[in-house]
C-alpha cells in the first residue's frame, strides 16, 4: 500500500472489512489497493455477490459513515495485539508496540496509515463494481463528498 494513500478512503476500507466480517465471516481484505479516486478490495470468498447483497453492503458502510464516529489510535504491546488481532500482514520490522485505529466502538485493527479524524468525513461509499474469480471477490468503491454523487 502507498504510504501517500488518501485517508478517507483508507478509513472507509476498515468500515467495509468490518462490515464483510459482520455480514460473512469471510475476513478481512487479504489484498487492498488504496486510491484517491477508486479503491479495491481482495476477500477469499466462496461465489459472487448478489446485486441485493451489493447493496446491503453499500448502506450498512454509509449508515456506520453518517454515524460520524470518532477514529482514535492506540498502542498496545505485541503480546496484547497477538492475542487479539490478526498480524499476518505486519512486517517483519514491527515494533514491540502495535498502533491500533479504532472506528468507535464498530471496528479496531493493527494500522499504520493515516485516517479521518470521524467517519462524517468520509463521504458517501458506493461499490462501482465487483467481480469473483477463483474463490477472490474483489470490490471496488469510491466516495463522494455530496449526497448525490
Amino acid at each position: 500500500m502507498k504510504k501517500t494513500y488518501d485517508p478517507r478512503m483508507h478509513s472507509a476500507e476498515h468500515i467495509l472489512n468490518q462490515t464483510m466480517v459482520r455480514l460473512f465471516d469471510c475476513g478481512r481484505c487479504f489484498s487492498a489497493h488504496i486510491e484517491k479516486k477508486k479503491s479495491k478490495c481482495d476477500y477469499h470468498f466462496q461465489r459472487p455477490l448478489t446485486d441485493a447483497e451489493i447493496r446491503d453492503i453499500e448502506s450498512r458502510v454509509n449508515q456506520i459513515i453518517q454515524t460520524d464516529l470518532p477514529v482514535t489510535e492506540e498502542l498496545i504491546s505485541m503480546a496484547e495485539a497477538e492475542a487479539q488481532y490478526n498480524l499476518e500482514r505486519l512486517p517483519e520490522s514491527t515494533e514491540e508496540k502495535i498502533r491500533i485505529v479504532k472506528i468507535g466502538d464498530y471496528d479496531a485493527c493493527p494500522c499504520i496509515g493515516p485516517h479521518v479524524n470521524t467517519t462524517d468525513d468520509i463521504g458517501r461509499f458506493r461499490i462501482t463494481t465487483t467481480s469473483y474469480d477463483d474463490g477472490i471477490l474483489r470490490i471496488r468503491y469510491k466516495l463522494h463528498r455530496d449526497s448525490t454523487g
